[in-house]
């Protein structure tokens, strides 16, 4: 079996790009601002998904001057849906770093935008490469799965060890006339036709001389460890409401969905807890006499990278309001359905509200 030199794989995969591509947005733009906000937004999220985000980022912040001088509610509301929530707060605080420290002109190289907040090696690359031409390689899932099946690398893709291995082939392979063109190519190589699963091996223009499908490894070519078991956790939220109004509280910084907005809820060991015990637990965390409620028989699920969230609703009418001293130690606040509409919420409780109130 011939091998591929660097230079004919990288014109292989120019050439293909040149009458496969997706016209996509970002693609026609050399701005940084536009890329950088791109490949955040498309960190695990398929371009289908995140492209309308994108469009409405830049509608709602032309300029990165824009994006730092939004309050961070604002950019979390228009982020919601998107999950992986720390995405938007990097993103928020580099705008900030890029106008503060660099007067609102991103870093020109490779290194110099490793120093900013959120932003990686793969990502730095990116925007070196499509900004700026400057010739170093891109490396995420998609090229990792071309560059093991085309070259037989066997190491765990998953391990941090194996990165080395992976960033010194795809930088042998990078040419340094056209570094923007490959990094596109490869990685919309890996998007539409060396997929993870049934891969287009049949009119690959690589088959000739890719090692896996030469030696019939497709399915085992790129070897992955198998992804951390998921944590079950059961949510009991307490819908408060008073006088038209409703308890929402901002959740802190130890957990998920830091900064989002959601109800007063208690965690429990199973999903359908003793309906006495939570009545009492609820009335002695909120300093309220226990009040008999239930669920409104839906349970709803959200599943996160290494969570997954089971939670039911109570709906609670309340005479009175919960003490000042009570609301400020649980973080809680009545907000109006109109102003809750405007806070940046978890897509589970967004989801609740819409069946709801909304």
């Amino acid at each position: 079996m011939a091998s591929e030199t660097p230079s004919s794989f990288s014109n292989i995969l120019i050439d293909w790009y040149g009458r496969h591509r997706r016209p996509l947005p970002w693609r026609d733009t050399t701005d940084p601002y536009a890329i950088w906000l791109s490949e955040i937004i498309l960190q695990q999220t398929r371009v289908r998904q995140g492209l309308p985000y994108y469009l409405r980022f830049l509608e709602q912040y032309p300029t990165v001057f824009d994006l730092a001088n939004a309050p961070e509610d604002e950019v979390l509301r228009l982020w919601q849906g998107l999950g992986y929530y720390s995405r938007a707060r990097n993103l928020h605080f580099t705008a900030k770093q890029v106008v503060e420290q660099f007067n609102g002109e991103f870093p020109s190289t490779y290194r110099e935008l490793l120093l900013l907040k959120g932003i990686g090696s793969y990502t730095a690359a990116a925007i070196a490469s499509f900004a700026y031409k400057e010739p170093v390689a891109v490396l995420d899932g998609n090229v990792y799965r071309v560059l093991a099946r085309v070259f037989g690398k066997h190491e765990n893709i998953a391990a941090p060890a194996s990165k080395k291995v992976f960033e010194e082939l795809a930088n042998t392979l990078i040419p340094a006339t056209e570094p923007d063109t490959y990094n596109q190519a490869i990685m919309e190589f890996g998007a539409i036709q060396c997929t993870p699963v049934a891969p287009d091996c049949l009119f690959c223009p690589l088959q000739r001389t890719c090692f896996a499908f030469q030696n019939g490894l497709v399915n085992v070519l790129p070897v992955k460890e198998k992804a951390k078991s998921s944590r079950q956790r059961f949510f009991q939220y307490l819908v408060l409401q008073h006088q038209g109004k409703i308890y929402l509280r901002k959740r802190p910084g130890n957990d998920i969905w830091q900064s989002l907005y959601d109800f007063f809820s208690l965690e429990t060991d199973t999903l359908h807890p003793s309906p006495e015990a939570l009545q009492l637990e609820a009335a002695e965390t909120l300093g309220i006499p226990p009040i008999p409620f239930s669920s409104t028989g839906k349970v709803y699920k959200h599943i996160l990278s290494h969570q997954r969230i089971s939670a039911q609703f109570y709906l609670i009418s309340l005479p009175f309001r919960l003490r000042e001293e009570k609301e400020e130690s649980i973080g809680l606040r009545l907000y109006s359905v109109e102003e809750i509409e405007a806070l940046p919420k978890p897509i589970l409780i967004h989801s609740f509200l819409n069946e709801h109130f909304f």
